[in-house]
């Protein structure tokens, strides 16, 4: 059984980490490259993070900060916001990213991930949604927003989940804007129903306040990784204090080697 795993996410904003509460609101959270060596030395298993307003405000990420944090951290590295193109995506990826998250530029060119998973490869192509739910015409439907949830698209999740799996994506990244930030639990029920439907990863987001949260999406859930914030960056638990209650739960995780046990290699 694979290990599930644990990924923090820095909300880049004018080159600070910040959080907010469904995709507003934000504080201030700290230096990103401060943040990302933080988790990198507690034991994340990736990183992910987004340049926010990039989309929205119609301009590239800022590549130095990718440089800068690949350069000091070891584990995996996936980065989103501003990619707009192939071009894009492959200085990205000569940049550092390990991965590169694909949102409203998959919605504003459909070809996109198909091209870039047949460039790249599916193993570094993450189709990301942002996913609300919303009341139409009385009734509920589960809607995808772009621009940093700033913009509706018409499109229903789960279709868009099959298109991103049928042209080639490797991973989706599923945040409920409803619970963003709210710290009141993970949607169990979306991330559940979106895991069922695709044979690939899925990475649940949006919503983690305990760590009961995060063992609910990692088995009721279906979701092969849990994404957190708010959790992390405010010294609400570390990585090590997570994996560990997983662990004690039956839940499949990559613990830190101890120190001593490495010395003794």
């Amino acid at each position: 059984m694979l290990a599930k795993r644990i990924i923090p996410c820095l909300d880049v904003d004018k080159g600070r980490v910040v959080k907010g509460v469904r995709f507003f609101d934000h504080i201030d959270a700290g230096d990103v490259a401060q943040c990302a060596q933080r988790y990198d030395e507690q034991g994340a298993d990736e990183l992910v993070f987004y340049d926010i307003t990039a989309s929205h405000e119609g301009r590239g990420m800022f590549l130095d900060i990718l440089r800068n944090c690949s350069e000091r951290v070891f584990m995996p590295l996936t980065v989103g916001g501003g990619i707009r193109n192939l071009d894009d995506i492959r200085v990205m990826l000569n940049s550092g990213a390990d991965k590169v998250s694909i949102n409203s530029a998959a919605v504003m060119n459909p070809n996109l991930i198909r091209e870039a998973a047949l460039r790249f490869g599916s193993q570094c192509i993450v189709l990301a949604i942002d996913a609300n739910r919303v009341i139409r015409d009385g009734l509920e439907f589960w809607e995808v927003y772009i621009n940093g949830g700033r913009k509706p698209t018409g499109i229903d999740v789960m279709n868009w989940i099959r298109k991103g799996r049928d042209d080639g994506a490797g991973e989706i990244v599923l945040n409920v804007m409803n619970a963003d930030g709210t710290k009141a639990g993970y949607d169990l029920e979306m991330t559940a129903a979106v895991a069922h439907e695709v044979n690939i990863p899925v990475v649940a987001s949006g919503g983690a306040g305990t760590l009961e949260d995060i063992l609910a999406v990692l088995t009721t859930g279906k979701a092969e990784a849990a994404l957190a914030a708010s959790i992390f960056h405010f010294g609400q638990y570390t990585i090590e204090r997570v994996k560990t209650y997983l662990h004690e739960n039956g839940v499949p995780v990559r613990l830190m080697t101890p120190a001593s046990n490495i010395a003794a290699m």
